[in-house]
């Protein structure tokens, strides 16, 4: 895919319905000849528009205007280009945990949780987060309140109990630090206020017990990690919209060293990146991950935790 048809379906399936500011600026990025030379300078991973997008955020550009930010990014590409190179989407979804729920709850308790591509960890915290699914609520802490559409399976009836919790991520991110925390606040969409309150309220429950974040790789540094999950809890290795960033042959490397660990494994990722036979079509043309546990799939999602649709 050229890099201007990654930015038009991008505008088209992911930020349509979410973003009309993304989606206007991506279209109008599609066609920059001189933005597209400019994101053709660096390496093919680092030009994704959330990247790009939550760079010019972090650096104070302007994104309500195609034009102002052309000129923006044009003036100071020397530092886009820094922080392109420098940084990764690490955005951290707590509301993600929605989707995950309905299987945790289901698992043998205790829980050992290791999720890779942690980012700042917000992920590690299931257990102490509140849920909405339509009409039926659980959980009593003062963390966020996530809320996600569920059709197809009955809501999870309880929280997991979760005695162990860690964190692998190539460049980890402290939750306690207002810079990696100003990081994943440009990578919020600019509509999405109720995010902007969740991510802050979500920092807050991590920041009070810090997660166990391990700087490392996925394939070289999983089984070690692993390795130090307590007896008597049940290992839970989880990633959401992580393996897209991933060359194919690590992937591959990661996905056969997950499913030779004893426990279980949750995939929330998009079906062109973990390939499923005989999916269902999604429920609209919008973006869509695939659920799946131990590598059987189990629900179309959305890709914040808004909504998800259980295979029949």
């Amino acid at each position: 895919m050229t890099t201007a048809a990654r930015y038009v379906d991008f505008a088209r399936r992911e930020a349509h319905s979410e973003s009309p500011v993304y989606a206007r600026l991506c279209t109008a990025i599609a066609a920059d000849e001189q933005l597209l030379a400019l994101l053709e300078s660096v390496p093919e991973p680092r030009r994704q528009p959330n990247l790009l997008l939550g760079v010019v955020r972090l650096l104070g550009g302007p994104v309500d205007d195609p034009a102002a930010f052309h000129d923006f990014a044009v003036a100071h590409w020397p530092a886009v280009a820094a922080q392109l190179l420098a940084r990764a989407t690490q955005t951290n979804e707590a509301g993600r945990c929605a989707l995950l729920l309905p299987v945790l709850a289901t698992l043998p308790q205790p829980l050992a949780l290791l999720e890779v591509g942690a980012s700042a960890g917000l992920g590690l915290y299931p257990d102490r987060y509140r849920y909405r699914y339509g009409d039926h609520e659980l959980g009593t802490g003062a963390g966020p309140v996530l809320e996600c559409a569920l059709t197809g399976t009955p809501p999870p009836a309880r929280l997991p109990r979760v005695v162990w919790r860690a964190g692998l991520d190539l460049h980890p991110l402290d939750v306690t630090d207002p810079a990696d925390v100003a990081w994943l606040d440009a990578l919020i969409w600019p509509e999405h206020r109720h995010r902007r309150d969740r991510l802050r309220a979500a920092a807050a429950v991590a920041a009070a017990d810090p997660p166990a974040l391990h700087r490392g790789d996925l394939a070289d540094d999983l089984p070690r990690l692993a390795a130090q999950a307590p007896a008597g809890a049940t290992l839970v290795v989880f990633h959401a919209s992580v393996l897209y960033q991933v060359p194919a042959e690590r992937r591959a490397r990661f996905t056969d060293l997950v499913r030779a660990l004893p426990g279980h494994w949750i995939a929330v990722e998009s079906p062109d990146v973990i390939r499923y036979e005989g999916l269902p079509a999604p429920p609209d043309g919008t973006q869509h991950n695939v659920l799946a546990l131990d590598g059987r799939p189990l629900a179309w999602t959305r890709p914040h935790g808004q909504a998800m649709t259980w295979f029949a």
